[in-house]
């Protein structure tokens, strides 16, 4: 790595109290940011997540350990960081000893991919995969979809209809968002997992099918047990093992990686700017690496409109990786002035976001935001407008120091 020439000698200083980051700018001639923000010589200021000093970023991290040990991994296109290689380790086990996988996890945050890493492991890898989204099958036909058709079992079934089991038998058929199916369904996929037979629609007798079933949901299964919409049977069978991804808020050492796979599928020909990648560690990417991807992607199309040989913030689409999408001179929901507008007021999916990351993090309000990728105001702001109350849960102190002499 090249000496970076925008930084000082005597830079910056970091310290950590056990609870926190501050930086404190020692007159460096290009000065300091903390969190996107230039910050003042000689005055301590507290940072959540990123640092930068000339052109070089630095992640803050609570526990480096993790990442010291086993770093970033790049395989097949793929890139994983400690987490994801926890993940992807879980996926390949449970392949080894059984037939069902259950992945949770955020839209977006990579739950096919660990699902091809099921699929590649197991005993079957050289059988199909078939990747079923059941919350896009109309209702009325999942069951003929799921498990096929003989010849005059409907109006207009002028001839045998494969099913996706049948597409997948010998390999795994991947049932993505697998809570929005419906009970009657669900009834006749319990069977087909427990018998391992097969009885399409208007067949006389079931033949038998080896399967591999990998489902995958970003809601909470266990609660749409209570409520009745999800068979309790048929969740004992799917939802164990599971394996859950952590959201890429959570995952921001891949990050600079996943940018420049983005960038190096698009061109060959720009460079990425420092503001690009300091930018996207600091937004929260609700859409997760899908959004990640598909917005750099189109920030390298903006650049090459205007003729720019490096591709810098500015040429992210307006919006990109916050909550907000679409709406005009917003903030970054890491900056103080952000406030999330009333019609997000009565959501029920940021809302229970907010109460189990506040339960996860025993009400530290602080850690908390980080975890969900906001600034702390905004997240006060939430959770008064919500009416949570983080004492319901519970909090921590000691000091390092860490000179950056360069």
């Amino acid at each position: 790595m090249e000496p970076d020439q925008r930084m000082s000698r005597r830079h910056a200083r970091i310290q950590y109290d056990g609870r926190r980051f501050l930086t404190t700018d020692l007159g460096s001639h290009n000065g300091t940011a903390a969190d996107g923000k230039p910050i003042p010589a000689q005055q301590p200021v507290e940072v959540q997540r990123v640092i930068r000093m000339g052109d070089s970023l630095f992640a803050v991290y609570h526990d480096i350990t993790p990442l010291y040990q086993r770093g970033v991994i790049i395989s097949s296109g793929k890139v994983l960081g400690p987490a994801l290689q926890d993940v992807f380790a879980l996926a390949k086990q449970s392949a080894l000893f059984g037939d069902t996988l259950h992945i949770t996890g955020e839209s977006g945050a990579g739950k096919e991919m660990v699902a091809h890493a099921f699929h590649d492991s197991g005993p079957r890898a050289s059988g199909p995969f078939v990747a079923v989204n059941c919350a896009a099958i109309p209702q009325g036909v999942a069951e003929r979809l799921l498990f096929g058709a003989r010849r005059g079992a409907y109006s207009g079934a002028d001839s045998h209809a494969e099913g996706y089991l049948q597409a997948a038998a010998g390999g795994t058929l991947f049932l993505d968002e697998v809570g929005d199916l419906d009970l009657q369904v669900q009834a006749k996929l319990l069977r087909v997992i427990e018998t391992k037979e097969l009885l399409p629609l208007g067949a006389n007798r079931p033949h038998r099918v080896e399967i591999h079933i990998c489902s995958a949901t970003n809601k909470d299964l266990k609660l749409l047990v209570a409520q009745g919409r999800f068979r309790e049977d048929l969740y004992y069978r799917i939802a164990r093992p599971c394996v859950h991804i952590p959201p890429l808020r959570k995952r921001i050492e891949e990050i600079p990686y996943l940018i420049d796979a983005a960038i190096k599928r698009t061109t060959t020909m720009a460079q990425v700017h420092p503001s690009l990648v300091e930018t996207c560690l600091l937004r929260p990417w609700p859409g997760n690496i899908r959004e990640l991807l598909v917005e750099v992607r189109s920030a390298v199309q903006n650049a090459a409109i205007q003729s720019c040989a490096r591709i810098e913030s500015r040429h992210l689409p307006e919006g990109a990786g916050t909550i907000l999408r679409a709406i005009s001179d917003t903030p970054s929901p890491l900056s103080e002035e952000y406030t999330p507008p009333s019609v997000r007021a009565s959501d029920p999916a940021e809302h229970a976001r907010i109460d189990q990351a506040l339960r996860s993090h025993q009400g530290n309000v602080a850690k908390t935001a980080r975890a969900l990728g906001l600034h702390r105001t905004q997240l006060r702001r939430l959770i008064d407008r919500y009416g949570i109350d983080p004492t319901r849960y519970a909090p921590d102190s000691h000091t390092h120091k860490l000179d950056l002499d360069k």
